[in-house]
């Protein structure tokens, strides 16, 4: 064989890379199986008991377990869940029988579009601030920053919600506080998954940020006397980018999550309140969908990510670069 069909024999730097990234996203998923079956089996109570009422008999709860494939071991259940999923069937839920499928495409798109528009909010917001902070150099309005970033940022997502409904929908009563029909209702939810994450990814644009305005080339640009808007846009922002994605790709995941807890706290008919009335309802088949979806969701988004930083820094491709 040749050398250049030896070399062509094997997979460059960018297919070792993307098949890394692909192993890894199989990995999360097959986990993701694995803890989803065992962690709804955790939760207390017996499904069939609930479904059938407070006053059925054993006969009836024996007869409703049996229904819904709960009188099966454990392994039997977990290998009829796997090979539902390798039949794209996500199971029927325990208490509607409807396919967990339909009821995810029904409500992913109201929680697509919660996280979707947070993620737009935190790049338009973070990236412009941390930059100005950093440009700035002042140690008062860094340490001002800093303050304000870290109390906002540390804040849950579902406390947060409840003070922007308190003060703009019951106070002011200048925006609904909750349900999904008209625009305006998307202001609060996106409000209190966002501003976290703007916080976050703030400081860490602005400390990538400092780091990228003490370089040599950047005290080279600033004796050209170069516009600052030039400056700012050409030189630092492509410089700073790819330290910002690799810890922000774990930032704007998490907001999904995020998604999940708010959409609760504004009746929102996305997938997080319907996991949250499959866990009171004890649906296993709902909670093990919803989960499962999500964490898939998180981990494209990680995928996506890791891709762009492969594109932007080469030897993120070995793994040499800061990735």
């Amino acid at each position: 064989m040749s050398r250049a069909g030896a070399r062509g024999s094997f997979p460059g730097p960018r297919s070792r890379y993307l098949l890394r990234r692909l192993a890894g996203v199989a990995a999360v998923a097959a986990t993701l199986v694995v803890l989803t079956f065992l962690m709804v089996r955790l939760i207390p109570g017996d499904p069939a008991r609930a479904l059938a009422g407070a006053d059925a008999s054993s006969a009836d709860i024996a007869r409703t377990r049996g229904e819904l494939g709960l009188d099966k071991t454990l392994p039997t259940q977990f290998a009829d869940y796997v090979g539902g999923l390798f039949r794209g069937d996500l199971g029927l839920s325990f208490q509607t029988r409807e396919p967990v499928g339909d009821i995810i495409a029904t409500r992913l798109p109201f929680t697509a579009e919660l996280a979707f528009l947070a993620v737009l909010v935190v790049l338009a917001l973070s990236v412009p601030l941390g930059l100005a902070v950093a440009a700035r150099g002042r140690r008062r309005t860094d340490n001002t920053f800093t303050f304000a970033t870290g109390l906002v940022g540390a804040v849950p997502e579902y406390v947060l919600g409840t003070l922007l409904v308190l003060l703009f929908a019951i106070t002011l009563g200048v925006l609904p506080a909750a349900g999904a029909e008209a625009l305006p209702s998307l202001i609060l939810p996106v409000a209190a998954i966002a501003l976290p994450g703007t916080c976050v990814m703030a400081r860490i644009v602005r400390r990538e940020a400092a780091h990228v305005l003490a370089q040599d080339y950047m005290r080279t640009a600033r004796g050209r006397r170069l516009p600052p808007l030039r400056l700012y846009t050409r030189h630092a922002l492509p410089n700073l980018l790819t330290a910002t994605l690799t810890l922000g790709g774990l930032i704007l995941a998490s907001l999904l999550g995020g998604t999940v807890i708010v959409e609760s706290v504004f009746a929102w008919p996305g997938m997080g309140t319907r996991v949250v009335d499959a866990i009171l309802a004890r649906d296993y088949p709902v909670i093990q969908g919803c989960v499962l979806v999500l964490g898939l969701l998180a981990a494209v988004l990680n995928l996506l990510v890791d891709l762009v930083l492969g594109l932007l820094d080469p030897r993120a491709l070995t793994g040499k670069g800061g990735h």
